[in-house]
C-alpha cells in the first residue's frame, strides 16, 4: 500500500508534513515519516488528541496559481451531505461527509472545491467549535 501524503495541523497551530501508512481514525496514535519509502530515520509519533485536522494532499506544495474555493456553488451537487465546520481557531471549511458521529474521534470531509489539493480531510471532533449541515 502506498503511503498517504499528510499535512497534520496541530491544535497548537504547528504543521507537520510526511507520509503515513498506519493512520486509522479509531487509533489514538499514528506515525509520520519524512520519506515516502519509509527509510527515513525521522519518524514522528502523533497523537490524535493533539491534532486539529489531517489533510490528505495530492502534493505538499500545492498549486500556487489555484485559488481554492472554500464554499459550494449555488446548486452544486456533492457526494454525501454538505456541511460547514468551524474550528476553535476560527478556520471554516465547507465540504461533504458520508458519515458524521460526534461521539467518534473525527470524520472525513471532502472539500467543496473538486480541484483542491486536498483529497480529503480528517477533522478531529475535539477541535470543532461548530458543525452544521448546509
Amino acid at each position: 500500500m502506498k503511503p498517504a501524503k499528510i499535512i497534520a495541523k496541530c491544535s497548537d497551530g504547528k504543521m507537520k508534513r510526511g507520509y503515513s501508512q498506519d493512520f486509522f481514525p479509531s487509533k489514538p496514535i499514528f506515525h509520520l515519516n519524512k520519506s515516502e519509502n519509509g527509510t527515513s530515520q525521522q519518524v514522528e509519533e502523533l497523537r490524535m488528541m493533539d491534532l486539529k485536522a489531517l489533510f490528505f494532499v495530492k502534493d505538499f506544495l500545492g498549486n500556487r496559481d489555484h485559488r481554492e474555493r472554500k464554499v459550494f456553488l449555488e446548486g452544486e451537487r456533492a457526494s454525501g451531505r454538505k456541511i460547514e465546520v468551524t474550528f476553535y481557531d476560527g478556520e471554516v471549511l465547507q465540504g461533504s461527509v458520508l458519515a458524521y458521529n460526534p461521539q467518534q474521534s473525527g470524520f472525513f470531509l471532502f472539500p467543496a472545491d473538486p480541484k483542491s489539493n486536498n483529497d480529503r480531510v480528517f477533522v478531529v471532533n475535539s477541535s470543532v467549535r461548530d458543525f452544521r449541515y448546509l
